[in-house]
């Protein structure tokens, strides 16, 4: 019913950049807010930043000032510009949308599928 594709993962060398996107598809009424999480192994999948539909944002503390997360209400899709990363910033990430569908009677919390990010010399 909803499907979200993540892509721009990949490798990259300390201090380089990247830029995430996840586009949603699929019966969806509305959504609400966006959100890029992300995973280690052996870790708890952690929050990076989230975007409400009315544009504002917050960011976990180690990616203030380095990441900017945006959204593109037209397309469904959200964007992770992620700039001077560090190799404590390699993980999988995850988008996560808040939306409504015709057949719920409440919104639900959709995953994308997760997208590798590498940073290493």
């Amino acid at each position: 019913q909803v499907r979200l594709v993540e892509s721009g993962g990949g490798a990259v060398q300390p201090g380089g950049s990247l830029r995430l996107s996840c586009a949603a598809s699929g019966s969806i009424y509305s959504i609400g807010a966006m959100g890029w999480y992300r995973q280690t192994p052996g870790k708890e999948r952690e929050l990076v930043a989230t975007i409400t539909n009315g544009g504002s944002a917050d960011y976990a503390h180690f990616v203030e000032g380095r990441f900017t997360i945006s959204r593109d209400n037209a397309k469904n899709t959200v964007y992770l510009q992620m700039n001077s990363l560090r190799p404590e910033d390699t993980a999988v990430y995850y988008c996560k949308i808040r939306a409504f569908i015709p057949t719920n009677i409440d919104w639900d919390d959709y995953w994308g599928q997760g997208t590798q990010v590498t940073v290493s010399s």
